[in-house]
């Protein structure tokens, strides 16, 4: 009973306290001038809400990310991987985010503020047009950051990959970064409206660098390989 107390308070106080820094970093982004700037803004606040709240997190292997540009993709458990990438990550990269966020007003204003792209998962013609846009991106050698994954569900482990950001690292020539997102799941399931408390970690893995020649498959397999190395989730694809 009183565990369950606990994280009640716990979920309610931490909601708050992310409500209050979300308004917050709105209104300075709102008004801030300069993207490097406004990237800097988001990221404290998103750290501010971890340190508020006594969320521990642990970030490993920040060197592995290389000085020049390069593509992030990681795996997706909960909605509370954006925030931890942001708080986690150098300020210089740009999200890819499903178009459904720009339902979200608050949250589409911030996200495009800061740069963020949107893509459409359902409608093919969207998706396509999407698809060049993030490509001529990485031909310009933007940082990006991707959930490959696409969305997440109440079921631990690994989906299929979508190979958007693979192909852009290829036709961009630009290295991929394999980032593994541990405890997110168990501390806001898909199941739950209220974060309970918890340890979140990020273990940035070694970069991979795509050949012109590779085939786009083969470095989307070997960024899962990576990810599932340190996940402690199972691969979901191998019962397919």
């Amino acid at each position: 009973m009183f565990r369950r107390l606990w994280h009640g308070l716990f979920g309610v106080y931490a909601t708050t306290v992310f409500l209050v820094m979300v308004l917050a970093t709105v209104a300075l982004v709102a008004a801030a001038p300069g993207l490097a700037t406004r990237r800097r803004i988001v990221r404290r606040g998103a750290a501010s809400v971890f340190r508020l709240t006594g969320t521990r997190l642990q970030v490993r292997g920040l060197s592995h990310i290389p000085d020049e540009p390069c593509i992030i993709v990681a795996n997706h458990a909960s909605y509370l991987d954006g925030p931890i990438l942001t708080a986690a990550l150098p300020p210089r990269f740009g999200f890819v985010i499903k178009r459904e966020m720009t339902r979200v007003p608050l949250a589409h204003l911030l996200l495009r503020r800061i740069g963020s792209e949107f893509v459409e998962r359902k409608d093919t013609h969207k998706s396509a047009a999407d698809a060049r846009r993030i490509l001529q991106k990485a031909r310009a050698q933007e940082s990006l950051a991707f959930f490959p994954e696409g969305t997440f569900t109440t079921e631990p482990g690994l989906r299929r990959f979508r190979n958007g950001a693979f192909a852009a690292a290829v036709r961009g020539q630009v290295p991929v970064v394999p980032v593994v997102i541990r405890g997110s799941r168990s501390m806001l399931p898909a199941s739950r409206a209220l974060p309970r408390p918890g340890r979140l970690e990020v273990i940035v893995k070694p970069a991979l660098r795509p050949s012109a020649t590779e085939p786009v498959a083969t470095l989307l397999d070997e960024a899962r390989r990576s990810i599932l190395a340190d996940l402690d989730e199972p691969d979901l694809t191998a019962r397919s």
